[in-house]
């Protein structure tokens, strides 16, 4: 009699776990999407022609998973052709090693790959947080791994591209916090600044060498060499300034 109830327990705990192991945690909802290649673990974002696969990198719509076997799902009956999708929690998410291997407490994003999940290796949106890892050699290949879900920007990473790269994931991230915000309008304003007093300076300069070159002509050549340092102090002026810009972005 023992024996008999401790296997049945043994049962019961091995059937609870490997239930576990394929359910999401958390509550999902019925999204309308009629992509035929929608799948459980797509990636799924939110556009003006309505529920799709995202297909583009770091996606600012991207919206949550798709779930066949939820732990919680609200369904809309009057709704057609819809799955379940969770914005919030932790499901099990197709991803792939075309951005690198993906560890665990790396941050996952969208991809090129319709409905497929990436390591995310630079500012931008994310779908969230990966709780396993994954690696596969074949970067066509894709595999599920836990993920604990909640798209937003994150700007954790330290920059790594130019300028106008760091400006261009400021505006993607919009609305930014009032501190990124603070960041990126400084920033902004010191690169203009900088260009702006770095012509008015070279052009003042042109100017007077002109008229000296006029007034004096044997003394051309001093006057152009004067010119050409006025032109290099112009550009380190404008370097400074980007340089400033640059540093207020990244630290």
């Amino acid at each position: 009699m023992i024996l008999a109830i401790s296997a049945l327990t043994l049962l019961v705990l091995l059937h609870t776990e490997a239930i576990a192991q394929d359910t999401s945690s958390g509550v999902t909802i019925s999204i309308p999407i009629t992509d035929e290649n929608a799948q459980d673990g797509s990636i799924i974002s939110s556009t003006a022609k309505g529920y799709v696969l995202s297909n583009t990198a770091y996606d600012q719509s991207v919206y949550g998973v798709i779930t066949e076997n939820p732990s919680v799902f609200i369904e809309n009956v009057n709704l057609e052709d819809t799955k379940p999708v969770i914005s919030t929690g932790k499901a099990y998410v197709l991803v792939s090693t075309i951005n690198g291997e993906v560890n665990i407490n790396d941050l996952i994003t969208t991809s090129t790959i319709r409905g497929v999940g990436q390591k995310a290796t630079a500012n931008g949106f994310i779908l969230g947080t990966a709780l396993e890892g994954y690696s596969e050699p074949n970067k066509d290949t894709t595999g599920k791994i836990l993920v604990s879900v909640n798209p937003k920007y994150n700007g954790s990473f330290t920059a790594q591209g130019n300028l106008l790269e760091l400006l261009r994931s400021g505006l993607d991230a919009f609305p930014l916090s009032p501190l990124a915000s603070l960041r990126y309008f400084l920033a902004a304003i010191i690169a203009i600044v900088s260009f702006i007093l770095g012509f008015m300076y070279f052009g003042k300069v042109a100017r007077t060498g002109v008229e000296a070159l006029g007034r004096n002509p044997l003394a051309g050549r001093m006057i152009q060499l004067s010119v050409v340092l006025n032109l290099l102090l112009t550009i380190a002026i404008m370097a400074i300034g980007l340089g400033i810009a640059y540093l207020i972005l990244i630290l």
